[in-house]
């Protein structure tokens, strides 16, 4: 199989993490696409985080409209710290002989050299499918000096530019700003069933 590891806080999740799930699916020719909810990210130590059983019901909400989704529980049932490096080596360990292509923005490429131990990422993926993000515009060759044959595991994935990301959400939420057709109609009715990000 091809399978597409796509992680995340989704804090929470928005269209253009469909949008962007589903474009991979359609141009990679993924067979799946395993969305891997991260309970606490360790670059984020200091935010307040919507409790993960609340991100995984949102979550199970869009994948089980889908048969090409699925909600892996390889970070939420393994205790902390959950760096990318390590969980595509249980994915590898647990799927032997699969395609693994990890998907991330343009936003995350440019940061990908500050990561836990990316060299052992991209030697342990069978390739790296970048969406492209608005106003990000990574340095490859800075990059690939810090981080060896990236290049030749990069796949660039076109598609729609959505300038929507989940703090902005939190931060309409809190504003009473209007938001609802920035998410799955599901997961707006949760959010506004559990009062959600409204502190």
């Amino acid at each position: 199989m091809k399978l597409g590891l796509f992680g995340g806080t989704f804090d929470p999740p928005h269209i253009g993490h469909v949008i962007l799930a589903a474009e991979c699916c359609h141009q990679l020719a993924l067979d799946e696409v395993d969305w891997i909810l991260t309970p606490r990210p360790p670059h984020k130590p200091e935010r307040d985080i919507t409790p993960v059983k609340i991100r995984e019901k949102m979550l199970h909400l869009i994948v089980d409209a889908n048969p090409q989704f699925d909600l892996s529980r390889v970070d939420i049932d393994r205790p902390p710290p959950h760096y990318a490096a390590d969980t595509v080596e249980i994915f590898r360990e647990n799927h032997p002989g699969d395609d693994l292509i990890y998907l991330i923005g343009e936003d995350s490429l440019r940061d990908l050299p500050s990561w836990e131990r990316p060299q052992e990422l991209i030697e342990r993926v069978d390739g790296l499918g970048v969406y492209a993000r608005p106003g990000v515009d990574p340095d490859l060759v800075e990059i690939e000096d810090q981080i060896a044959g990236l290049s030749e595991k990069l796949i660039k994935i076109a598609g729609p530019l959505i300038q929507i990301s989940s703090s902005e959400i939190r931060s309409r939420i809190r504003e009473g700003k209007p938001y609802r057709y920035f998410i799955p109609p599901l997961v707006y009715s949760l959010i506004e069933e559990k009062h959600l990000y409204k502190k």
